[in-house]
């Protein structure tokens, strides 16, 4: 998949998209794992948290969330009042589909008195069924909130062992996992570092054990770019996906980035293209909404995940 795009191009597409966006009083969400050029003509680029908080806060009439379907639906809602544009539809998540609402519920009768800690990377209908959402962020604040309550951790197995390493608390771990970071593998960090002996190893918790061990630090995409902001190091082995590298030689021109592994591509995540921007202002489609019953339910967890901070 080709993921380039020519000046002249961009400069069409990103006038059209602006002048659409002041038509449809909208507002351009990205995470930091859309392509760069979609980065580019966005009024926030963000993580997760971050994101989750701008869809919250906005008061725009529009909200065209480049990103995938599970976020675009956290919009929704958050904001139903709103429309919540997802410029390819299809642009999905393969761990968000790894549980279902009726496999979690049947979960959740074999381990009564358990609090459920649910990943922002799952549908509508999974949060609905949860207490608590929390972001790769937030995971260890909103675990450590829930007190001694025994915790089931859906969907990303990998984060779940992650936070409960961290704070030394064991929880039951839901078998799903982000196709793209459980790519990474050890070898993969020891040839970084073997090829860039003075770098810094930096990876996404969504990574497997065996690479999070190896790295000098471990944190969402947001906590990355501040970590390479604020650390003295000038060179970096990124371990998350390479949508990650824009922003970061934005913030940090100075510093040098290189991909752990060139298997880091989400082709969910670089789905969106400028002209599908385009196209979802211009039709105001195709549109994200969540069932009223589910959305209400699904809200609980998300509002008690923003309390938090």
């Amino acid at each position: 998949m080709d993921y380039t795009i020519d000046n002249e191009t961009f400069e069409t597409l990103a006038r059209e998209i602006a002048d659409l966006k002041r038509e449809r009083k909208a507002v351009i969400l990205a995470h930091y794992y859309q392509r760069p050029e979609v980065q580019d003509v966005a009024d926030f680029v963000g993580d997760s948290l971050q994101l989750s908080r701008q869809a919250a806060g906005t008061d725009a009439e529009v909200v065209v969330f480049c990103g995938v379907h599970f976020m675009a639906e956290s919009a929704a809602i958050l904001s139903p009042e709103k429309t919540v544009l997802l410029p390819e539809a299809e642009a999905g998540c393969p761990m968000a589909e790894m549980v279902d609402a009726e496999s979690l519920r049947l979960r959740k009768r074999s381990l009564p008195g358990s609090k459920v800690v649910c990943y922002v990377n799952s549908s509508a209908d999974v949060k609905a069924e949860c207490d608590v959402c929390c972001t790769s962020s937030n995971a260890a604040k909103v675990v450590e909130s829930l007190g001694t309550s025994p915790v089931l951790f859906v969907p990303d197995k990998n984060l779940g062992l992650y936070v409960s390493e961290k704070l030394g608390k064991p929880m039951d771990l839901w078998p799903g996992f982000c196709l793209t970071h459980d790519r990474l593998a050890s070898s993969d960090i020891t040839e970084a570092r073997r090829a860039h002996p003075r770098a810094k190893v930096i990876v996404h918790p969504e990574c497997r054990e065996e690479v999070w061990r190896l790295a000098d630090y471990v944190g969402s995409t947001a906590g990355l770019i501040r970590y390479a902001q604020t650390t003295e190091a000038e060179e970096f082995i990124v371990g998350t996906e390479s949508g990650i590298l824009h922003q970061l030689q934005s913030t940090c021109p100075d510093k040098k980035f290189y991909l752990a592994s060139d298997k880091l591509v989400c082709r969910n995540m670089k789905a969106t293209t400028l002209v599908k921007v385009r196209d979802a202002l211009r039709n105001l489609s195709p549109r994200i909404t969540v069932a009223e019953e589910t959305r209400l339910k699904a809200k609980a967890a998300l509002d008690r995940m923003l309390e938090l901070g």
